[in-house]
């Protein structure tokens, strides 16, 4: 066609558009030109937006140049794809030379503002905005508006552009509902954020995951669970996002029992968990430390990512199973279609540490670098020091340290102290716990690390050196307390609780049990509790330590045979861990303990770290 009409122009243009073929739009744009026919400013906005859209910003400026009439439009289409595109000075400029503006124009900059980190300049506008006579704003200007001062993150602010909200009526307005709803929940004020919720009409899946998401992001789990169930009842069918959520709050609070049950909803809706909730399902069993039901999930899989194979790997170590953790890790490394990150490394490392797998784990350390082009990172650093002081190597511990390019962290530190409280190294311990006072001297466990060696070391003056700083410096020791969940039901104890309805009952058969154990060959450690004092605070009686409280409560109350899961917010003790031993083949149960650091599977006498932690 030599000279096609305006509206097939427009048509063809439309469809490069659609298509994002900016050559085939460069070709059209040039047909125009050769062919004589002059474009009206419908034709020549269409290939503005054109180029913008496609990315061709040198050609739209161009064209803009080129134009001898610009309407709103024109100007609008070029500022939004610089803005969309981040090049916000070339957008800014334009915005300032426009002699006119509407509503798209202040949203457009606005947003990119927002979008590219830039919140201040973005309010800074808004507040040019406001002082324009008659500007009333829209629902899209308001909400990028609400959106800048979430990302600062500033009240006040916020609380202002909601005044500006209910003065011009936008307040009916869903989409002005949920980015109050955000910015107030982003700027911390949870009930604000709750009291716009409960007030919004339409409310779909997007708008009950972020406020769910508020509550999980506050610590206030119980209130996020209880508006989980309040969606289910609601009809709105939650999406990937929504279960995703949920799962990982059960994870950070071992709460697998209700992790059980929403993996259960998934089932029974018929919805076939994506893989982005899958992965949040083997990592909630893997951290509540079921690894059947962990690796069920992963096996069900079509294509595992890499979150769920780090998970998997580092469920398996912290749960006493080194090996299954480096199987699956070479299995991840034979698959070829995933490459291990870092975090990945830090569950493999941890693996060999707690199995005591030195030259495996060294292997595995400088394989980061020199085989997968990995930087180390202060986590790595962290393991491999940890795995060479568990051993007493720490000649190489410190060649490692001293030849470190990044400056060591407190969890470095801590497993060198570690390393040394086991094997009584007094001088390389000061020197570690030198290191941690620095960054932290409000952490107690420092201090009670070091008083447990100077104690084992029969160096009482010191001991007594280091009560009195703790005293000094106002430090407290954290008390130590475990849970058990028996009948979908959280009971928590601390050391000599007497405050359960069952206490009773629960000190008398730890009575029976202390008789049955010193009859087997049981013999309580008492240093343990005069100087081990991170565990638990100091106390006269061995036998009433929280875990040991919990795990009578779950024997007492139910049926003979029933595993035993307790979890414990500190480092289990030494004469806990032995005790639980003897306990675990008096009753012939599975007793299951998860402490700060990993998980202890007790059945028939002996224990899945096999003594090594």
């Amino acid at each position: 066609m030599d000279r096609p009409s305006a509206a097939i122009y427009s048509v063809v243009v439309q469809s490069c558009l659609k298509t994002r073929s900016l050559e085939d739009g460069r070709k059209v744009h040039q047909h125009i030109k050769r062919s004589g026919f002059v474009p009206g400013q419908f034709i020549s906005n269409r290939l503005l937006d054109m180029y913008v859209k496609c990315d061709g910003m040198e050609d739209a400026k161009n064209l803009f140049d080129e134009m001898g009439r610009r309407d709103l439009c024109s100007w609008n289409v070029l500022v939004s794809g610089y803005a969309r595109l981040g090049l916000l000075q070339e957008a800014r400029k334009l915005f300032d030379e426009m002699p006119d503006r509407d509503n798209f124009t202040w949203t457009a900059m606005v947003s990119g503002y927002v979008r590219y980190d830039r919140p201040n300049e973005a309010l800074d506008l808004c507040r040019m905005m406001s002082r324009c006579q008659n500007w009333q704003g829209n629902k899209f200007t308001v909400s990028s508006a609400l959106a800048a001062a979430a990302a600062i993150p500033c009240l006040r602010i916020g609380k202002e552009i909601h005044g500006h909200i209910t003065r011009t009526g936008l307040e009916s307005d869903q989409v002005v509902w949920s980015s109050l709803s955000d910015m107030y929940g982003k700027c911390g004020s949870i009930e604000e954020a709750r009291h716009i919720f409960d007030r919004m009409v339409d409310r779909d899946v997007v708008t009950w995951t972020t406020m769910i998401g508020r509550y999980f992001e506050d610590g206030r789990r119980d209130e996020g669970l209880h508006l989980f169930k309040d969606l289910i009842k609601s009809g709105t069918r939650p999406n990937e996002f929504t279960f995703a959520g949920v799962l990982n709050a059960c994870s950070d609070v071992t709460a697998e029992q209700l992790g059980r049950q929403v993996h259960g909803y998934i089932t029974r809706v018929g919805s076939t968990p994506s893989s982005f909730a899958a992965s949040a399902l083997v990592h909630m069993y893997s951290k509540c430390g079921s690894m059947v039901n962990a690796e069920r999930v992963f096996k069900g899989m079509l294509q595992p990512d890499l979150v769920s194979w780090t998970s998997l790997i580092a469920g398996y170590a912290q749960n006493g199973k080194p090996n299954e953790a480096l199987h699956y890790f070479e299995l991840l490394l034979n698959s070829g279609k995933v490459y291990p990150d870092h975090i990945t490394f830090v569950g493999v490392l941890s693996a060999c540490a707690h199995a005591g797998l030195v030259d495996k784990g060294l292997q595995y350390f400088y394989s980061i670098k020199d085989k997968h082009g990995l930087t180390y990172t202060t986590d790595h650093y962290a393991c491999i020091i940890d795995l060479l002081a568990r051993c007493g190597r720490f000649e190489e511990a410190k060649r490692i340290i001293s030849g470190m390019p990044i400056k060591p962290d407190k969890f470095l530190w801590a497993s060198l102290l570690g390393g040394c409280r086991i094997h009584k190294n007094v001088e390389l311990a000061e020197k570690a716990a030198e290191a941690l006072f620095e960054i932290e001297p409000e952490n107690p466990a420092t201090y009670v690390t070091m008083a447990n060696i100077y104690a084992t070391a029969g160096k009482w003056a010191e001991v007594a050196k280091i009560r009195m700083i703790m005293d000094d410096r106002g430090v407290v020791k954290k008390p130590g307390k475990s849970w058990i969940e028996v009948k979908r039901k959280t009971h928590v104890f601390l050391v000599g609780d007497k405050s359960h309805p069952k206490s009773k009952q629960i000190h008398e058969f730890l009575g029976e049990l202390s008789r049955r154990m010193k009859e087997e060959g049981f013999v309580p450690d008492t240093n343990s509790v005069l100087h081990d004092v991170e565990e638990e605070q100091k106390e006269q009686n061995l036998s009433y330590h929280s875990e040991k409280l919990a795990i009578a409560y779950g024997v007492i109350s139910t049926a003979a045979g029933t595993p035993i899961k307790v979890f414990k917010n500190l480092r289990t003790c030494v004469d806990c861990h032995t005790a639980i031993k003897f306990i675990s083949k008096i009753v012939d149960r599975k007793i299951v303990v998860r402490d700060s650091a990993r998980f202890h599977c007790f059945e028939n006498g002996s224990c899945s770290c096999r003594d090594y932690w």
